[in-house]
């Protein structure tokens, strides 16, 4: 197992670390009523995925 011969700076450490962004959630419209949602997962507005009713909307 590789192993640092020498303790990395404090400068360099952060300014490796600075790239580590986290990127924001994509949202898409829901087809059938418009809202904003998550790709891939049912719509919490009106409760469809994939053209089908697939749970309960929340109120």
């Amino acid at each position: 197992m590789a192993v640092p011969k020498r303790k990395m700076s404090r400068s360099n450490t952060r300014h490796r670390r600075s790239q580590w962004k986290a990127t924001p959630v994509a949202l898409v419209s829901c087809p059938r009523c418009r809202s904003p949602k998550q790709q891939h997962i049912a719509c919490p507005t009106c409760g469809t995925y994939n053209g089908r009713q697939v749970i309960e909307p929340s109120a």
